[in-house]
């Protein structure tokens, strides 16, 4: 069978498509991984933007309102790298950078996770002490973080580098 010129060579890993056509392809991938991420952020930074307009948010210490800042402040920068992808798209749409767009998005989305991440270890800390106020607090968000970290980034690098084969 001829090889259509138009089409990309068969890649390693079965795909047989055009650089455009896998540009477009990872560019869906990344925001259905945004569409997750995302909801999650904004509705926990929801939540914050409001915890300072309570009664209770008051009678809190220099130290738990140092906390809900910086809290407040990672979900913002959170909620902005998450969002950017789409604002990076609607500027360069129509350009022929779909490419690169992939490569920028998935670095925003990267970043995103990271600051989330943050965000979310930051929420429980602040949470805990709140609800507690127990030498314990440190313990349980440090396991916590220990699971994110296992969940999010060392299984997905254990599996990557157990069945990638020379790549």
């Amino acid at each position: 069978m001829a090889e259509d010129p138009g089409r990309g060579a068969r890649r390693a890993d079965g795909r047989d498509e055009t650089e455009t056509e896998r540009a477009d392809r990872r560019w869906q991938e990344i925001m259905q991984e945004i569409r997750v991420a995302q909801t999650g952020v904004q509705i926990l930074l929801g939540f914050l933007l409001t915890v300072v307009f309570t009664p209770h948010f008051q009678g809190l210490g220099t130290t738990d309102r140092t906390i809900y800042v910086v809290t407040v402040v990672l979900g913002s920068v959170a909620t902005g790298a998450l969002i950017g992808p789409v604002a990076f798209h609607r500027i360069v749409a129509g350009r022929r950078l779909k490419p690169q767009a992939v490569v920028w998005a998935s670095r925003l989305v990267f970043t995103g996770l990271l600051l989330l991440l943050a965000t979310l270890t930051s929420a429980l800390l602040l949470v805990l002490r709140v609800a507690t106020n127990d030498s314990y607090v440190p313990w349980l968000v440090t396991g916590v973080l220990a699971w994110y970290l296992v969940c999010w980034f060392a299984l997905p690098l254990w599996v990557r580098s157990r069945y990638t084969h020379g790549d």
